[in-house]
């Protein structure tokens, strides 16, 4: 028996008058989910604890069946995993996003949050910016470590956990009402922006049509984390398929396997014949019990505001990933358990994350859910009457551990 999590990214939202007064999730063409979902259970789960903060971060480790009450010490130690940073006890690291900010303003806490993101910026530009700030924001006990895109650490020794604001909740604002109590990091951040927005690779995107990457920002601050081990735990050999620092972190620090799959970027142009391929393979192939899926695209397209596009990343993730992996099982004969969730919404409206329960399903192929709902997304999902108010067990109920 195989299992699967195929993990939309914030792939559900609100519902839009332009769609009819539907989400994006239930406007998209899904023929693969529509599929499963005639033969599946359907309903909601709380992936985010009510008293914290409804982040990637989080809802991952609830997904993957750990209590974030109890596992979380911050997202940006997550990342520092994967990355392959040995963190000591006091150290403490820090998400450093390349952002782009405003320049019409005089002073950097008058510039407004442009786009967390600069242009989903290539990890190569990235690096190279990364090399400018490491050289000009040399200091003592402040280390910078290059991840994935726009996504990069600092972590500082015998540091102090410091409560900042994420970038993509702050978008069109002023970041002056947002930046560090902390002196030294918000001198870095402002010294930032007059490193990189001189740099003549900045430079250069300005003139192809791109948002320059113009400042570091701080924010996802916390200590080591220890998680225990997922097989160890569930009785699964386990294996990871994301493009995302934080996702792989979380599978080293469950003791998951991790495939890396060659053009996968977080992006919606992300490989996602790619990780598809790569999951059944690993199943079919390789020995493991249980592939998670990961895909970024629907999250990265809500925060940019852009309905169009985050319809076009969930049909893709339908598509080239869910039908795929459910072909490819399929055709070899193999039993499988598959659920398919976001982790949190990002509507379209707010263009950040939101703690609502979000819809899940779960299909077997051995014998369809004999249930009153039989379309996957939102509303249909509440409609099920089926909740999971304490979402971290929903993956013991995918796993039938909660029926041994």
């Amino acid at each position: 028996m195989k299992y699967i999590v195929v993990l939309g990214d914030g792939m559900a939202g609100w519902p839009l008058e332009e769609l009819g007064g539907r989400t994006t999730l239930e406007a998209a063409s899904t023929p693969a989910m529509d599929r499963l979902a005639r033969e599946a259970e359907i309903g909601t789960a709380s992936m985010v604890p009510e008293d914290m903060a409804p982040g990637s971060d989080t809802a991952n480790l609830s997904v993957m069946g750990y209590d974030p009450k109890i596992y979380y010490t911050g997202r940006s130690p997550l990342e520092a995993l994967s990355i392959g940073v040995d963190m000591a006890d006091d150290d403490v690291s820090f998400r450093c996003n390349l952002v782009t900010l405003s320049e019409e303003e005089d002073s950097y806490e008058d510039r407004h949050m442009v786009d967390h993101s600069s242009s989903e910026i290539s990890t190569e530009d990235a690096g190279v910016l990364l090399e400018a700030l490491k050289q000009g924001l040399a200091r003592e006990g402040y280390a910078f470590y290059r991840g994935t895109s726009y996504r990069h650490l600092l972590v500082w020794s015998h540091g102090k956990v410091t409560e900042l604001t994420p970038p993509h909740d702050i978008l069109t604002k002023r970041v002056g009402d947002y930046l560090p109590q902390d002196p030294v990091l918000r001198e870095m951040m402002e010294k930032s922006y007059e490193i990189l927005s001189a740099h003549p690779l900045n430079i250069e995107r300005k003139k192809r049509g791109l948002h320059p990457a113009n400042s570091a920002w701080f924010w996802g601050a916390g200590t080591r984390p220890a998680l225990t081990s997922f097989e160890e735990r569930t009785g699964k050999r386990g294996v990871m398929i994301s493009a995302v620092d934080l996702l792989k972190g979380l599978a080293v620090g469950a003791d998951m396997d991790r495939v890396l799959v060659e053009g996968a970027n977080g992006g919606l142009d992300t490989n996602y014949e790619g990780k598809a391929d790569a999951a059944v393979k690993a199943l079919l192939e390789d020995g493991y019990d249980f592939a998670y899926v990961h895909v970024e695209a629907p999250d990265e397209m809500g925060h940019q505001g852009s309905a169009s596009d985050k319809i076009k990343a969930i049909e893709y993730l339908d598509a080239r990933v869910i039908g795929r992996i459910t072909g490819g099982l399929d055709a070899a004969g193999e039993d499988y358990r598959i659920m398919v969730l976001p982790d949190h919404p990002t509507p379209i409206q707010v263009r950040t994350h939101t703690k609502d329960p979000v819809p899940y399903m779960i299909y077997d192929s051995r014998r369809p859910f004999e249930g009153s709902v039989h379309t996957y997304g939102e509303s249909a999902a509440r409609r099920s009457g089926l909740a999971w108010p304490e979402g971290f067990r929903l993956i013991d109920h995918l796993l039938e551990l909660d029926e041994r």
